[in-house]
Order: structure tokens, then sequence, then C-alpha cells
């Protein structure tokens, strides 16, 4: 129940803070709540139910698993389409994100020491 009881002050120090948060969301093996951070990314807090652990008994128990779920958990390598026409050095770009002037602007001033 500690963990339950985590998950659910979570809860409640988000709605105190204004921030729209689910209820607990039992998915079986591990219980949820969700919510977005301030740049409206989806956060996800979890604890797994203790006396649950789906590592050490896994079971598939979807009635019709479709033929990519049949393959298994592993990478799936050889799936994969050949590339045809790399991106050249060149043509290579990195695009600024919510966030990164604030990372540049830290980096620059702190290399003027």
């Amino acid at each position: 129940m500690l963990r339950l009881a985590r998950l659910a002050n979570k809860k409640d120090r988000l709605t105190a803070a204004d921030v729209w948060v689910t209820e607990v969301i039992d998915h079986g093996f591990f219980h949820s709540i969700y919510a977005f951070d301030p740049n409206g990314i989806p956060i996800e807090f979890s604890h797994n139910v203790e006396g649950i652990d789906i590592r050490k008994n896994p079971v598939m128990a979807d009635s019709a698993p479709s033929a990519v779920t049949r393959e298994g958990a592993e990478p799936q390598l050889d799936k994969w389409p050949q590339v045809e026409s790399p991106t050249t050095l060149e043509d290579r770009r990195v695009y600024p994100g919510d966030g990164s002037e604030l990372w540049h602007r830290k980096n620059s001033l702190e290399s003027r020491g």
C-alpha cells in the first residue's frame, strides 16, 4: 500500500498545483497517473503492483495479437528497409527546440568566465 499511497500523494500534489492529472489507472501489474509537464509534454508516474512480477512469468493474454506482436519483444532489425539515399554530411541539420535557447545561453555565459 505504500506505493499506492505515494502515487496518490503525487496526484494530490499535482492537483494542488493546478496541474491536470488523471485518476489512478490500474494496468493489472502496475498503476499509473498521467499529466503534462509545463512544456506540454505528457508524463507518467507509475509503480508496480506488489506481488506481481510480469518479468518472472510473462503472459500474452491478447486473444487476437497482431502479426507484429507475435514477432516477439526482441528487435527485428531485418524488418527495416535498406537506406537508398542517406543524408549527406552537408545536409544534416539540427533545429532548435523548446529550451535549447536556455541551454545555449547558459553555456555561452559559462565560456565567457
